[in-house]
């Protein structure tokens, strides 16, 4: 499987007319142009998902993109994380490619806590080489018994005279087994609930950890088991303050919260060009698709259910660097966060199904775009904050 292919030349062009929109700054316009261009050149060979990600980390760093995933100091390409950039780039890249965002978007995401909270010599030593491509980045939180409920990790890790002791599992960790380095969150007070978490940066060849246990998923992206057998790191690695990981990790996933509702739009944003040219090329019964009405309906449905998801994304995306000064985790844009990612990932799987029975057998056919995407969006429901975990956010918003 190559990097989605463009079969239909016009239809294919992610479209820039709400770059227009006052969310965005001239800064945010010249990025999406430039990656727009870009992105269209781009043609990597998907069938080893794993070779296919270190190419596009490659190809991204090389390309200047990464750089969007660190600060300036450490050879990032805006003084600050900028959310409103994150949402660009997302959406462009989940448009040509799943995967070049699954790439991208881990870039940041792994790196994030050191951004935020890590030692100048931490930021030295890794921000830039994620910026460049040079070390492929991993998030490493979730575990067998706690996914949703973060406070339930039971990775433990001891404190010695040389540094940590580190002893546990992780699981559905992106990136895992070829990631140059993991932040690592772990119990440090194993009593204390989400008041005992703290982070660390775990490289990949640090004695007593393996990540050779490959997850097999339906839409092929790198991820795997981490077992931590007496994992020796040392007191350099702990990033921020000891039993300040939940909040670390908590603002770190704020910030790219919206970002995962970007992706969904850029997929949603395909299929739905998809479905437009198919509706015009299709012939039935001695007309185009297009001609008749339910197909018209259909699309504007879809039309719809786009134009609500993006105009939350970037609403979304707005708040946060608008309230950037106030600390990412500010009332108003986690439940803006939570209402964005929520729309548009389950927009997103509506838009996709309706193009997919737009194409009928064809839709379900391995290697159709449509089909990719019916397998790539269905996850984004669930990770980074699962759909019921959005909506309790939202209501308990609603009920302060």
């Amino acid at each position: 499987m190559v990097a989605f292919e463009h079969p239909h030349p016009h239809g294919a062009l992610i479209p820039t007319a709400h770059l227009e929109l006052p969310f965005f700054d001239d800064t945010h316009r010249t990025l999406a142009h430039g990656l727009v261009a870009w992105a269209r050149e781009q043609r990597v060979d998907e069938t080893d998902d794993r070779a296919a990600c270190k190419e596009w980390v490659q190809r991204l760093g090389a390309g200047g993109w990464l750089r969007y995933c660190v600060p300036a100091a450490h050879g990032g390409a805006l003084p600050a994380l900028d959310s409103r950039a994150l949402v660009i780039l997302r959406e462009t890249l989940a448009y040509h490619s799943p995967l070049a965002d699954f790439a991208f978007a881990m870039q940041g995401l792994g790196s994030g806590a050191i951004t935020l909270a890590g030692t100048p010599a931490q930021q030295a030593r890794y921000l830039s080489a994620v910026a460049s491509g040079q070390k492929i980045a991993a998030f490493a939180l979730s575990e067998p018994d706690a996914g949703s409920d973060v406070a339930a990790m039971a990775l433990r890790a001891t404190p010695t005279a040389h540094g940590w002791t580190l002893n546990g599992q992780k699981t559905w960790i992106s990136n895992g087994g070829m990631a140059d380095f993991y932040v690592v969150f772990a119990k440090t007070e194993p009593d204390a609930g989400a008041r005992g978490i703290s982070a660390f940066i775990v490289d990949a060849d640090a004695h007593g950890l393996d990540s050779s246990a490959h997850i097999q998923v339906m839409a092929p992206h790198p991820l795997a088991t981490l077992t931590f057998t007496d994992c020796t790191v040392g007191p350099d690695a702990l990033v921020g303050t000891v039993n300040g990981g939940f909040k670390l990790a908590m603002q770190t996933l704020d910030i790219f919260r919206a970002s995962v509702a970007a992706a969904a739009l850029g997929m949603a944003r395909r299929a739905f060009a998809e479905a437009v040219a198919h509706a015009k090329s299709r012939k039935m019964f001695g007309q185009t698709l297009a001609d008749f009405q339910l197909p018209q309906a259909r699309l504007g449905e879809m039309s719809a259910l786009i134009d609500a998801a993006a105009l939350l994304t970037y609403r979304a995306a707005w708040l946060r660097d608008c309230s950037a000064t106030q600390g990412a985790g500010t009332p108003t844009y986690t439940a803006a966060a939570a209402s964005a990612k929520l729309t548009a990932t389950e927009n997103a799987q509506r838009v996709i199904d309706m193009a997919l029975q737009m194409f009928g057998g064809r839709g379900v056919q391995v290697g159709n775009v449509i089909e990719h995407l019916y397998r790539d969006i269905r996850s984004l429901r669930i990770y980074e904050g699962a759909s019921e975990v959005q909506l309790l956010i939202l209501g308990k918003h609603a009920l302060r």
